[in-house]
């Protein structure tokens, strides 16, 4: 389900998601970052981590929305808005209905991954037994540039590095 988005909000949720998928590039994880925000306010943030952490979940939006709950003391999270900068996966999907998000914001597609508007449309499933509005592409080329010049720089150093072995 899509709905008619309040930009000026939208792109200000966003910018702060930004910031957190920056401080995953920062210590070498994808960079993604996810926030909820309730009765406009932030109540969970988080950022990939499933290379430092050791933990395949630790995608940035399970990392937000396990906050959120903490914070507000229940998984359920309903009438919340998840933004992050990547469109979400399978896992962060079914993550968002169990938590019972009402509204998911999301920056860059994922074309290898993504299941919301990219592989298919996993939220949009009728045997689901809850309904998440979406949003896609708020701030979709800062969110895919930071991407594209994460792997980019990824890339440039396994160069580095295999010239260095063969010298």
């Amino acid at each position: 389900m899509s709905e008619i988005p309040d930009t000026s909000e939208d792109e200000r949720w966003m910018r702060r998601a930004i910031t957190l998928a920056r401080q995953a590039a920062a210590v070498g994880e994808v960079p993604v970052g996810a926030i909820v925000v309730s009765q406009g306010r932030e109540i969970g943030a988080g950022f990939n981590a499933p290379i430092t952490s050791c933990d395949p979940t630790a995608h940035a939006e399970v990392r937000a929305l396990r906050d959120a709950a903490c914070r507000q003391g229940n998984y359920r999270l309903s009438g919340a808005t998840l933004y992050v900068t990547l469109e979400p996966c399978t896992m962060c999907v079914g993550a968002l209905i169990h938590s019972r998000i009402s509204r998911l914001v999301f920056g860059a597609l994922e074309p290898k991954a993504g299941v919301v508007e990219s592989v298919r449309q996993a939220l949009e499933d009728d045997h689901l037994n809850w309904r998440v509005l979406t949003t896609g592409g708020v701030l979709a080329e800062d969110c895919g540039r930071m991407m594209t010049e994460f792997f980019a720089a990824r890339r440039a150093q396994i160069r580095r590095q295999r010239q260095a072995n063969l010298s």
